[in-house]
């Protein structure tokens, strides 16, 4: 179950509840009985290891995509005698 964290918009008290998802979200502050809301919390990233570029970038040469270019069936074929 998650935790979830409430301020109160009267005395702003900060608290936490352990609550199910299909829960309804805590509306009254247990401190004064005011409006409380629930706390949105940003996601931190970390990145770890040799770093993001050397992983997710490959290294070597670099190929142009063929732009509308089709290989015609006599390309890439050798001359048999």
């Amino acid at each position: 179950m998650p935790i979830y964290e409430y301020e109160c918009d009267i005395c702003r008290c900060r608290f936490e509840r352990r609550q199910r998802f299909d829960e309804e979200p805590v509306a009254m502050c247990p401190e004064c009985q005011g409006k409380a809301r629930r706390v949105i919390h940003s996601v931190p990233i970390i990145f770890k290891g040799s770093g993001f570029y050397t992983t997710d970038n490959r290294k070597g040469k670099v190929t142009e995509p063929t732009k509308g270019k089709k290989k015609l069936p006599s390309e890439g074929k050798e001359k048999q005698e």
